[in-house]
């Protein structure tokens, strides 16, 4: 299943060869020696992030996890409705109380909300901070953001024309995230994926570590490495993204939603918590900083469940069924009715449910596009609006998800594109209540 490139990419998916990366990492041995001493100097900066950062963010989680759970009305349940934190907690069968796979996810939203409120606590301005340059270093930088906007205009062109919008900064960096996850993604999705295997993604997170330590590879790297270190982006959706290329090794059916909730997270909600440091939120933003990456996490989840659900046929031909099979059960359906192809009324009414759960988290994540920055709303209603077409299609095509692929024709998005502008000029809404206080 392949990586839905959440807020930093354009649903036109083009399938890569695989070579441009490679490409990169050899261009980018050129002048990696000469980067290497930037980059020692960024650690002065960014040291210690990886674990005196986490400490202090596990401290912080402990203290309100309570308070702005509830701040935020909890998250969304299996048919779409809000649970309260008692109830995102389960049973195992020993009769040990288990947090839920919602609970475990919003954790990682906590520790990313209160790494961005430390750094504003910091600074007034999070888009230029003070940093160390040696002479010649600042070209090699350059050169690796552009390599990076380059993959991104060949492979997410939509997305990459939103991002012209961003200051400078902000685009660079969004565009560092974007070939991050591409390339994650090309390791079990790319031409050498049958090659790949658990000591290789094992490879990948230590090269993600040694990224934020301020060690970089390659010229991707490099240009990822700065970014990290100009904006508060916490390592760990980082790490839970690799979790979620590790399990497309060795799972191919999950039992119920709770399951398949972590995995949308891990290989998609994981996005948006990546970006959204980047991207900012509106100065007159009122919403709550927990509620914004919520709603980032929503339009993650909202985005891979569409692309689970336009991709039934595709994966069942390759074994793998992404749907709850207690959900299939209760229908009456089993993995040898979606292996069958056949359109059935129980299969329609079985669609209609998944469909209209997608719908409810797309609903909770346009809640959160409208607090953020002004100049990166645009590229995310962009995403959305189209994303969320394709469950229209679905429908259309009489939820026949296993011969006909449903896709967002080019006049539809051409449309899609004014009315997301349109939506991106809209500012944050004011609230009747008492305004939120953000640290």
């Amino acid at each position: 299943m392949s990586v839905a490139l959440l807020w930093v990419v354009s649903p036109t998916y083009e399938v890569s060869n695989g070579t441009g990366f490679l490409e990169s990492v050899r261009e980018g041995n050129r002048i990696l020696d000469s980067f290497r001493s930037v980059a020692r100097c960024k650690n002065l900066i960014c040291n210690g992030r990886l674990d005196k950062g986490q400490k202090n963010r596990r401290s912080y989680r402990s203290k309100n996890a309570d308070l702005s759970f509830w701040s935020l009305g909890g998250s969304r349940s299996q048919n779409g409705s809000r649970i309260s934190p008692i109830s995102s907690m389960v049973a195992s069968p020993a009769g040990e109380i288990t947090l839920s796979s919602e609970q475990k996810v919003y954790d990682v939203v906590l520790k990313q909300a209160a790494l961005v409120k430390r750094q504003l606590k910091s600074s007034d301005d999070i888009e230029v901070k003070p940093d160390i340059i040696l002479p010649g270093s600042l070209s090699l930088l350059s050169e690796a953001y552009d390599r990076c906007g380059e993959v991104c205009a060949e492979y997410a062109k939509t997305f990459y024309l939103g991002t012209l919008l961003m200051t400078p900064e902000r685009r660079r960096a969004i565009w560092a995230i974007y070939v991050w996850c591409r390339r994650t993604d090309e390791l079990v999705d790319g031409p050498n994926a049958s090659h790949i295997t658990p000591t290789a993604l094992d490879r990948w997170e230590a090269r993600l570590e040694d990224i934020f330590r301020g060690r970089p590879f390659d010229m991707l790297d490099a240009a990822l490495s700065d970014t990290v270190c100009r904006f508060p982006v916490d390592i760990q959706p980082f790490r839970d993204m690799i979790e979620g290329m590790r399990m497309d090794l060795w799972k191919s059916r999950y039992k119920n939603f709770d399951e398949l909730y972590l995995y949308c997270y891990y290989v998609a909600g994981t996005v948006g918590l990546m970006s959204v440091p980047v991207m900012g939120i509106a100065p007159e933003s009122q919403a709550t900083t927990e509620s914004v990456y919520n709603a980032a996490l929503a339009l993650g989840l909202a985005n891979q469940l569409t692309n689970i659900l336009r991709d039934v046929g595709e994966d069942a031909r390759r074994g793998r069924v992404y749907l709850p099979q207690d959900e299939l059960a209760q229908g009456g359906l089993s993995d040898e009715d979606i292996f069958a192809a056949k359109v059935t009324d129980k299969w329609r009414t079985f669609m209609k449910k998944q469909i209209n759960r997608a719908r409810k988290f797309f609903d909770d994540a346009e809640n959160g596009v409208k607090e953020l920055s002004s100049a990166s709303r645009w590229p995310v209603w962009a995403s959305l609006l189209l994303y969320r077409q394709i469950l229209d299609e679905i429908e259309a095509n009489d939820y026949n998800n296993f011969t006909r692929r449903a896709y967002v024709g080019k006049p539809k998005k051409i449309l899609a594109l004014p009315l997301a502008y349109a939506k991106s000029l809209v500012p944050p809404p004011s609230r009747t209540s008492s305004p939120v206080v953000k640290a």
